[in-house]
């Protein structure tokens, strides 16, 4: 019953993560046309403009200016950057407080937090009139993000304690983040062509209710008392200065960097350097998909057979992100750019999948098992790539150009790569050196002490 209780709980956090991506990629191609309506634009993406639907398969938010009537202004660019990156930016400054919530309160009720919430920003997203509104459902959704997404992490990594299970449902979760990303802009594109601008939202909206329903029905907040019996977390300030956890999180928001600052840049980039079609550009990221699903099974597999080598399967993964980055802006046609762009995911996913479960195993032997904060910060290292691709990535590529951010983009993750060597003892370490045992280690002082050992081994 356990491990069916524990499946269930994977399958309403992997809902959860393929959901929270969809919200964040469904509106690249519905929101310029959703804009353009409310300013009395009219409906430019609907049956009068197949090209809307070819652009509905892309995820690559650089198309989102030219989508606005040319009479609108010429702040467009900086509007849909805000519009995107407020997501993240919220994320980011919450998230050190909800991983802390997390560890006082537990997982399941801050992840039935954060769905409710996502489940408020989409209906706002589905019922938005103005762009402030669209601007407040897009930071709520980053509030919800901000406890859904850590809280169901850590929860995985709480409910599987022991590898290679822990490495194969982060994998899992994984998995449902990249289909997302990559589901939502078709399915948002066509439900919008064929049913409405209200429709998309208001699916993902029932969604995510559903599995909130599911979570109260497994594992509900109020009738655990599980966290009553575990250790207080270790504060995120003191998992910060970790120089372990410090390594996994400049690694983490490092690999991240290319995709974020390639996603907004690189339409107008093949628009210009090869003249690319709608539905070439459309097509861009697609393909992108099968590799990080495979990078995923690969990772998985390797650390199963061996586990003492994660730091660098990580470090294959920025080299191999390195290589790929640097190669983009010597491509001429679709087919070649391809290529690049599936060794960026590939890569990322090697990245992901190896340093995800290092962070709890890191915990595990260095600190408190309890996984609120640390992945609060990985959260963080990812915030920081999102929060600055929409704002900062086109500024780069106007002041020197597309091929100075690939190459250095490039060499950032091939010089960080052996940093992670600094992981390479990792394995070494075991459980008994955390602080926790070591204190249990020293027995019991005084009657407080007893009843507290005897607490924790209960």
């Amino acid at each position: 019953e356990a491990q069916r209780q524990r499946r269930l709980l994977l399958l309403v956090v992997c809902v959860a993560l393929l959901l929270d991506n969809m919200l964040y990629m469904v509106i690249v191609p519905i929101i310029p046309d959703y804009i353009a309506t409310m300013r009395g634009g009219g409906h430019t993406a609907g049956p009068s403009a197949p090209a809307g639907v070819n652009e509905s398969v892309s995820s690559n938010r650089s198309l989102l200016p030219a989508r606005y009537p040319a009479a609108a202004g010429g702040n467009e660019d900086v509007q849909i950057g805000v519009l995107f990156a407020s997501k993240a930016m919220l994320q980011l400054l919450v998230n050190p407080l909800s991983g802390t919530l997390i560890d006082r309160v537990g997982y399941e009720a801050p992840l039935l937090a954060g769905l409710a919430v996502m489940f408020l920003s989409t209906a706002t997203f589905a019922f938005a009139q103005n762009y402030a509104t669209l601007f407040a459902a897009r930071s709520l959704q980053g509030l919800g993000s901000a406890f859904a997404d850590t809280a169901g992490i850590a929860l995985i990594a709480d409910r599987y304690a022991e590898e290679p299970a822990r490495s194969r449902a982060l994998g899992t979760a994984l998995a449902c983040i990249s289909f997302g990303s990559l589901a939502a802009p078709p399915f948002g594109g066509v439900l919008y062509e064929f049913a409405g601008q209200r429709v998309p939202f208001l699916v993902l909206a029932c969604v995510c209710l559903l599995d909130g329903v599911l979570l109260l029905a497994l594992a509900p907040p109020w009738a655990s008392g599980a966290r009553a019996n575990m250790p207080v977390g270790t504060p995120i300030h003191r998992l910060m200065v970790d120089p372990y956890i410090a390594v996994v999180a400049g690694a983490l928001a490092t690999c991240n960097i290319p995709l974020a600052f390639l996603e907004p840049t690189i339409a107008n980039w093949m628009k210009e350097s090869m003249g690319a079609s709608e539905w070439e550009v459309g097509l861009t990221w697609l393909p992108a998909f099968f590799p990080h699903v495979l990078g995923v099974y690969v990772t998985v597999r390797l650390a199963a057979a061996y586990p003492h080598l994660q730091w660098f399967y990580g470090a294959l993964g920025m080299a191999i992100i390195g290589a790929s980055s640097c190669l983009v802006p010597a491509c001429r046609n679709f087919g070649q750019v391809i290529v690049p762009l599936c060794g960026i995911c590939f890569g990322i996913a090697l990245v992901d999948t190896a340093l995800l479960p290092t962070l709890a195993f890191l915990v595990d032997v260095r600190h408190v098992s309890v996984y609120g904060s640390v992945y609060a910060i990985a959260d963080i290292s990812y915030c920081v790539a999102y929060a600055l691709g929409p704002i900062v990535a086109g500024q780069i590529v106007h002041t020197m150009g597309f091929a100075q951010l690939n190459l250095g983009m490039g060499l950032a993750n091939v010089l960080y790569a052996p940093v992670l060597l600094l992981l390479k003892n990792v394995c070494q370490m075991k459980p008994s050196h955390s602080e926790r045992n070591i204190l249990l280690e020293e027995g019991p002082k005084g009657l407080y002490d007893t009843i507290k050992m005897e607490e924790r081994k209960g």
